[in-house]
């Protein structure tokens, strides 16, 4: 059973962080797209929202990328949903203790072209995960974070009139064989993995949740002019 999310009005120019807990990813979408609407006619300020989703396999816009290995019928069978959108990039899969931030922030605000800020998104990633032991990277032309050739974040944006949109996933303790029914991002041979799975011992995703809303409002409220 899911949770009726409900949008606050907020008027206020500061980073409004909202901790959605574990929340269905079509109830959270349709949350975004709203506020999107919303922070374009100035009606709420720069919303961030974190949130754990419920076993889901998300198609990007780029078609090419959106490679499943299992039938939907089997998906179902296993408890994922399939859930088609226009973000950037292509398939990839969110569950519990995965990490995901979705920024509602107006661009020209925070003075960033789109390629700085998916650049900000990533150094976001770094700051957090070396804070839990794990030293990530950027890689030259794929978007989101890299430990060696392992993918451990994916990153994945939509822009509007300026206003952003989806975001960032970020694997910390959640069960990686979801993954396997599917090549994450179109990239063929990728191997997934988490934060831990590389530092080799259990994790607690609250201290981590509590770090990310912090380096949020470094990032994300510091740039303001």
């Amino acid at each position: 059973m899911t949770r009726d999310i409900v949008i606050e009005r907020k008027t206020a120019e500061v980073l409004d962080i909202r901790d959605l807990g574990l929340a269905d990813y079509r109830e959270v979408l349709s949350l975004q797209q709203q506020l999107n609407q919303r922070r374009q006619g100035g009606q709420v300020g720069d919303t961030v929202l974190i949130v754990e989703h419920p076993p889901v396999i998300t198609l990007g816009a780029r078609r090419s990328a959106n490679k499943l290995l299992v039938e939907p019928d089997e998906l179902a069978r296993r408890g994922i949903d399939v859930v088609e959108i226009r973000r950037g990039g292509g398939a990839t899969a969110h569950n519990p203790g995965q990490l995901v931030c979705y920024p509602i922030v107006h661009l020209q605000r925070l003075v960033l072209g789109v390629t700085e800020y998916v650049r900000t998104l990533e150094a976001i990633g770094i700051h957090l995960l070396a804070g839990a032991g794990v030293a990530a990277e950027r890689r030259e032309g794929y978007p989101g974070l890299w430990v060696g050739c392992k993918k451990i974040a994916s990153i994945g944006v939509r822009v509007s009139r300026f206003v952003t949109y989806h975001g960032m996933a970020i694997n910390v303790c959640n069960d990686l064989d979801i993954f396997d029914a599917m090549v994450p991002c179109g990239l063929d041979g990728v191997e997934m993995t988490s934060v831990e799975k590389e530092t080799g011992r259990p994790c607690d995703i609250g201290p981590i949740k509590t770090e990310l809303a912090r380096l949020l409002r470094h990032y994300l409220d510091g740039k303001r002019p």
